[in-house]
C-alpha cells in the first residue's frame, strides 16, 4: 500500500498543529511546527481564512495523518463507525485508536507511531500469543498485546520497554512492563483519546 515517505514535519505545519510524527524531536527545539509556524510553500504565509468545506477537509487531514492512514483505508473505517450505534465521529476515533500500531505506540513501544508501525511489520509483537505484523489490525477488549520473546532483548525495545515503565498509559489499556504485555480492558471513550481534531467536522464532511 502507498504512504507518504516525504518530510512529515511539513504535515504538521499544514495542518497548523503539533501531530508528534517524529516522536522525541517534536518535543524539542527543532520542531518544525515551532521554528515554522506557517504552512509550508511560497505561499504558505499568505493563505487565506479558510471556507466551511476547508476546515472539515482540515479535519479529516489531521485525522488521517495523525494515526497514518491512508485515504481509502481512512474511509473504509467511516463507513464502518457509521454502521455502529453511538456516535459516529467517537466511534471512527475509537476505531483508529484500536488499530495495533497505535496501541503499541499507546503503551511506550514507539517514540512515534511510525516507530510502533515499523516495530510491528517487523514481527516483534504478538497478539494472544500469535505473531501479528499488520499495523492495522484492529484490537478487541480482552486481546494482550506482548513483545515476542526474541526481540524483548534488543538494545531499541529494552530502551522503550524502560522508558515505557514511567509512561502514562490510558485508561482503557493495562500494562505491565515487566512482562512486556498490554491487554486491551475496552473500548476507549472520548475523554480518553487526546487526538486533537474536531470529529463531528470530519463526519460533516463525509455527510456532504
Amino acid at each position: 500500500m502507498a504512504r507518504y515517505t516525504g518530510p512529515v514535519c511539513r504535515l504538521c505545519r499544514r495542518e497548523g498543529i503539533k501531530l508528534y510524527l517524529k516522536g522525541e524531536r517534536c518535543y524539542s527545539e527543532k520542531c518544525g511546527v515551532d521554528k515554522r509556524p506557517f504552512p509550508p510553500g511560497q505561499h504558505g504565509q499568505g493563505r487565506k481564512k479558510s471556507s466551511e468545506y476547508g476546515m472539515q477537509l482540515r479535519e479529516k487531514q489531521k485525522a488521517r495523518r495523525f494515526y497514518g492512514v491512508m485515504e481509502k483505508q481512512f474511509e473504509r473505517y467511516f463507513e464502518e463507525a457509521a454502521r455502529h450505534s453511538g456516535v459516529t465521529g467517537e466511534n471512527l476515533l475509537a476505531i483508529l485508536e484500536s488499530r495495533l500500531d497505535n496501541v503499541v505506540h499507546r503503551i511506550g513501544l514507539g517514540a512515534s507511531r511510525a516507530e510502533a508501525r515499523q516495530i510491528v511489520r517487523h514481527g516483534h509483537i504478538l497478539v494472544n500469543g500469535r505473531r501479528v505484523d499488520i499495523p492495522s489490525y484492529l484490537l478487541r477488549p480482552g486481546d494482550v498485546v506482548a513483545v515476542a520473546e526474541k526481540s524483548a532483548g534488543l538494545t531499541r525495545i529494552k530502551e522503550l520497554l524502560e522508558a515505557a515503565a514511567s509512561k502514562t498509559i490510558p485508561q482503557w489499556l493495562e500494562f505491565d512492563a515487566e512482562k512486556a504485555q498490554a491487554k486491551v480492558l475496552r473500548k476507549p471513550v472520548r475523554d480518553e483519546i487526546d487526538t486533537p481534531v474536531a470529529e463531528q467536522m470530519i463526519v460533516e464532511h463525509y455527510s456532504r
